[in-house]
């Protein structure tokens, strides 16, 4: 197996700038990147953003835009100077939609498209009239998404495998619902260790509570770190 290098990307979702400061500064030593999601961006813009940006880590912005073709293509155009390495959209927002999107991200920046959430089952996506096979719609997803332009995707660990065997090797797979040891009971409903995550063939691995919510922030990140160097 190939890890690839530093494929952590720690998730900073909260408000609030000094404690997101605090917290990335702890573990910026032992992960590769930082994901800073609408919640944070909502509250601190541009200038919290680029507060981030000093690190020298990968930024990911998450904001996960689906709209029309025209207000995702301006959407996109007004984050394109903190020239984030990772945007992402909705990949149901369609193939113009992502067409947009990419035609307005600067070169540095991917363009990934979010398959299908990670906290939503099969019987949930049936109550939104939607293909209650997640396999099958995250792959039906993905292909569109991928052929629309979009350089990556997000995609939960059980995803990860089917995604690589239909598009090959070159989309980045960004793959949240990572928990280093398996379940805990929150809104994650498909989820996997970080080891099998990358092993199943995922780019980047995005960690949130774990982490974050952890007793002690930099030891839980050094110690996933580790357990992947090991593997």
């Amino acid at each position: 197996m190939t890890i690839p290098l530093n494929p952590i990307f720690v998730a900073i979702d909260t408000p609030d700038l000094a404690h997101g400061i605090a917290l990335a500064e702890r573990v910026r030593s032992h992960v590769g990147g930082i994901k800073l999601g609408l919640e944070f961006y909502l509250r601190n813009g541009a200038a919290g953003f680029r507060r981030f940006d000093l690190m020298g880590l990968d930024l990911f912005l998450d904001l996960k835009l689906h709209d029309i073709p025209n207000t995702v293509r301006g959407a996109v155009g007004a984050v394109a100077p903190l020239n984030p390495k990772y945007l992402t959209v909705h990949a149901s927002g369609g193939p113009a939609m992502i067409e947009a999107a990419r035609s307005r991200a600067g070169e540095d920046t991917e363009i990934i498209a979010v398959s299908v959430l990670t906290s939503l089952s099969g019987d949930d996506l049936a109550q939104v009239g939607q293909d209650a096979d997640v396999s099958r719609q995250v792959e039906r997803l993905g292909k569109m998404a991928v052929a629309a332009g979009a350089d990556g995707l997000v995609c939960s660990p059980q995803e990860v495998k089917i995604l690589r065997d239909a598009l090959g090797d070159d989309p980045t797979l960004i793959v949240p619902g990572i928990r280093p040891e398996g379940p805990t009971g929150d809104d994650q409903k498909r989820v996997m260790t970080p080891i099998d995550a990358v092993a199943a063939g995922a780019s980047k691995l995005v960690i949130g509570r774990p982490i974050t919510a952890a007793d002690d922030p930099e030891k839980a990140a050094r110690t996933i770190a580790e357990s992947l160097k090991a593997s």
